[in-house]
């Protein structure tokens, strides 16, 4: 069977790439074995301004322009909502916290998100002694649902298969690449952290950090908006919460753990008033990178291997951006942003 792509990994990077390959007509195949869960669980909040700082995310006004446009064709792809709008609010922690707020009006690229005039309203349930400054532009992707919908989508045209992908299966011949029974003209690999079992590219300074949320139900609190503080506090209907999330970087396991449980809610005893329950713990593992951006680019000895990896905790805003100029890349021969191309790591 011949194929232009096969394709390891469905979270955000591979969903992206595949809508890709869907437009221009290519033909493939997709490998998912579901041991890589940070699509499944992320928070999928898309946020303009990194708050801890007060300084940008990496090229936010070109992301958000590619993003947004994405996220609405495949809500109309498949009539169902992804893509829920909602203000963040920054809960202040103090007078320096607003002079800081207010110093980030001086940086050009994130003046335009934040709103001028604090939000001295208080909100039952929550503590906010210092007031709250309003983040433009903010809103939540359902990752979990998305993923899901596509899953789905794939498998009602057989365009997936629910297995281990074994790289030991891999040859080569001539411009193409085999993999068992098929050939094809390039793999891409999106295998999330799993990519440190990838013998082609774990070379590559993947880092892996575990990051765990708690769902609570809060009867005592009501809030439309994305509470953002130490964590996140974020409205999923009928008082429920999602609440995250945590930064491990020795635990290596996707299992929902005691210490993760026990640091979010001390996080959140600080942030609330009222009294809360948690019903559900999810964990999964972020593919990071040191520099934090994407690696994505072909093998320098295998040109038919392709990784498209790394995007961190803001998947949600850069998959589609990387994805497109990845394909471009492959296709038409559009120069990769250096700053994602893997030829970054080539030993000087």
């Amino acid at each position: 069977m011949k194929l232009d792509y096969i394709v390891v990994g469905l979270g955000l990077a591979g969903l992206a790439f595949i809508e890709e390959l869907i437009a221009a007509n290519k033909s493939f195949l997709v490998y998912e074995d579901n041991s890589q869960t940070s699509s499944l669980v992320a928070g999928g909040v898309y946020n303009p301004v990194i708050l801890k700082r007060y300084s940008p995310v990496w090229n936010v006004k070109e992301q958000l322009a590619v993003a947004l446009p994405f996220y609405e064709r495949l809500e109309k792809k498949f009539d169902t909502t992804f893509d829920h709008k909602f203000a963040i609010k920054k809960a202040f922690k103090s007078i320096q916290d607003q002079n800081n707020w207010f110093s980030a009006f001086d940086k050009p690229n994130v003046a335009p998100f934040l709103d001028a005039t604090l939000d001295n309203q208080p909100y039952a349930g929550v503590i906010g002694d210092h007031s709250f400054g309003n983040v433009k532009e903010g809103g939540r992707i359902d990752t979990h649902l998305l993923v899901e919908t596509y899953r789905n989508y794939l498998e009602e045209n057989r365009w997936i298969r629910f297995e281990k992908f074994n790289h030991k299966d891999i040859s080569f011949e001539n411009d193409t690449v085999r993999y068992q029974a098929l050939e094809a003209s390039k793999i891409v690999f999106s295998e999330g952290f799993g990519l440190k079992e990838n013998p082609y590219f774990n070379y590559l300074p993947l880092e892996e950090v575990k990051g765990e949320t708690i769902t609570i139900y809060a009867p005592g609190l009501d809030i439309d908006f994305l509470l953002k503080s130490t964590l996140f506090v974020m409205p999923i209907g009928n008082h429920l919460y999602k609440v995250g999330a945590t930064f491990n970087h020795a635990d290596k396991t996707s299992v929902p753990s005691t210490e993760g449980r026990d640091e979010l809610v001390d996080k959140l005893k600080k942030v609330l008033d009222t009294p809360f329950q948690i019903v559900a713990q999810a964990a999964g593992i972020r593919p990071a990178v040191k520099d934090r951006r994407p690696m994505v680019g072909i093998h320098t000895q295998f040109k038919n291997l392709v990784v498209l990896n790394g995007l961190g905790t803001r998947g949600v805003m850069i998959s589609p951006t990387i994805a497109k100029n990845l394909f471009h890349h492959l296709e038409v021969g559009e120069p990769l942003d250096p700053e994602i191309d893997i030829k970054r790591f080539d030993k000087k």
